[in-house]
């Protein structure tokens, strides 16, 4: 029998569009564990398998720093687009300890999409990831990725789930805010952390949660998605 369709699986409410060192996942606090082994969760090998060789749907190719070549497609499957990248480490949202104009240089007390009641994100709790500016090489939005889309971002044998919730550069790619890379065993620092290589992003299209700020939510659609992706071969 055919797995449904994922763009079916999860709908919710229009969202408001705009306005360390690595820390294993056991000593974090239980809402903060990766979700890369928990109770009925995907694995990260399970997940890279299913993308399998890419098919290209952006017109060009992404820098993942502005100095690199231009080298990373985005690739497409029926239900969802994914890219290979580094992982950038994005404070913007709210001023807090760690997230703040002092620790990163190009803080903003803003991101793209933010929750219906106008409250900016934290970005030191909450797993976002950061989609290129819609372009000539591509637009998100065509393929259904939009604000709140949910997507699985793996890192070694670790899978964590988030919300697209910020947009970059129109030529570069790679970036996750501050609780994504540290829920990955990534160093979160702003300045000179992150991963040079090696991140999986993967977003499920036309998926959304009905609060961007919702970590719980978009965690248990993420598995959910997750677990279809991986049946429907």
């Amino acid at each position: 029998m055919r797995v449904p369709s994922l763009t079916l699986a999860v709908a919710g409410a229009t969202l408001l569009a705009p306005a360390a060192l690595p820390v294993p996942a056991a000593a974090l606090p239980p809402g903060e564990r990766s979700t890369a082994r928990g109770g009925g969760a995907v694995a990260a090998t399970d997940l890279l398998a299913r993308l399998g060789d890419c098919r290209q749907i952006s017109r060009g190719r992404y820098r993942t720093d502005t100095d690199s070549p231009a080298n990373v497609p985005v690739c497409g499957t029926r239900d969802a687009v994914y890219w290979k990248a580094d992982l950038d480490v994005d404070c913007d949202g709210q001023s807090t300890a760690r997230c703040n104009r002092r620790t990163d240089p190009q803080f903003s007390d803003a991101t793209a999409y933010e929750p219906p009641d106008g409250r900016h994100l934290n970005a030191e709790t909450l797993p976002y990831i950061v989609v290129p500016a819609a372009s000539r090489i591509w637009d998100p939005g065509k393929d259904g990725v939009r604000g709140g889309s949910i997507a699985a971002v793996v890192y070694r044998d670790r899978v964590q789930y988030a919300v697209v919730a910020d947009t970059g550069p129109r030529d570069l790619i790679g970036e996750a805010s501050y609780a994504t890379a540290r829920r990955l065993g990534i160093r979160a620092d702003p300045r000179g952390g992150g991963a040079p290589s090696g991140v999986t992003y993967i977003v499920f299209r036309n998926s959304r949660v009905d609060h961007i700020d919702d970590d719980a939510a978009a965690a248990a659609a993420g598995v959910r998605l997750a677990r279809l992706f991986v049946a429907d071969r």
